[in-house]
């Protein structure tokens, strides 16, 4: 727990991914009430359900949610619209979205139902894994005053790093964690996937993608970069195209990433051209 004048809140989760399976728990740990759960899957909504202190009774309907005073939309971004329109809350109920990418204003058709919100963490969420809560920044909008004073004190009873950012900025937010998150993962499971292909342990590799990511938290990463894209090394370039012959999609991608690197870095120097250059 962050605060230490906690006036605990009644939360009613909707959706039982791996966002409410992260955050259900860290909710109660942090001394809040979690009063119910709904869930398109009756199962994910059980088995959540029992991972909490004191379980949570699962809504067998949005129409029969029960009273709270934070109602959290743990959902797909296209299903939020479809659980608004289907679901009963309370007159003046403070509902509240955790997508990075969803503008507050899927809430202005129901202005005159209830008071709208976001509380995005900014976070990957797998199964299996430990999620520090307290350094998690968490990204806060809402269509009131009273709202936003809610979610904030929810917010600041789980995080260090609370956040006030309208849609346009949570938008570019979400698309920059896009870029160093998702794609890097995609990345690295294509680097995995070619040394298991020549029979080489995916450990190899651990080492350098450590100090490729503390380089990055550490100075900016377009200044960091190295490689034979950078260095213009055509030579290897040509090398690593022939090897990526028998998986054209990944050559491909390889092939504009290194074009988007050139473009970033600009021609190389003269002096710099006829050099040893630096190697990876």
């Amino acid at each position: 727990m962050i605060t230490t004048d906690l006036i605990p809140l009644r939360i009613v989760l909707l959706g039982a991914g791996r966002v409410a399976a992260h955050l259900a728990p860290a909710l109660a740990a942090a001394g809040h009430q979690v009063v119910g759960l709904w869930s398109r899957s009756p199962e994910s909504g059980a088995a959540l359900a029992c991972r909490l202190p004191v379980p949570a009774p699962v809504a067998d309907s949005l129409q029969h949610l029960p009273a709270a005073d934070v109602y959290l939309l743990t959902l797909p971004d296209a299903v939020v619209p479809e659980v608004l329109a289907a679901a009963r809350f309370p007159a003046g109920a403070l509902v509240a979205h955790t997508a990075g990418a969803l503008p507050l204003s899927v809430f202005a058709p129901y202005k005159e139902q209830l008071r709208g919100g976001v509380f995005y963490p900014l976070q990957t969420f797998g199964p299996g894994r430990a999620i520090a809560w307290a350094s998690v920044p968490l990204c806060l909008e809402a269509t009131d005053a009273a709202a936003r004073a809610t979610l904030h004190r929810l917010a600041a009873s789980l995080s260090h790093d609370v956040r006030e950012l309208d849609s346009a900025r949570r938008l570019q937010l979400h698309v920059a964690a896009v870029w160093v998150s998702n794609f890097p993962n995609h990345l690295l499971g294509i680097g995995r996937e070619l040394l298991e292909g020549a029979g080489l342990p995916w450990e190899l590799l651990h080492p350098l993608i450590r100090e490729t990511l503390d380089k990055a938290l550490t100075q900016p990463p377009f200044v960091a970069q190295t490689g034979p894209a950078v260095r213009h090394d055509a030579a290897t370039l040509a090398r690593h195209a022939a090897a990526l012959a028998a998986r054209p999609r990944w050559q491909q991608l390889y092939q504009q990433l290194t074009a988007s690197i050139q473009d970033t870095a600009g021609p190389l120097p003269a002096a710099a051209n006829n050099g040893p250059g630096l190697r990876l």
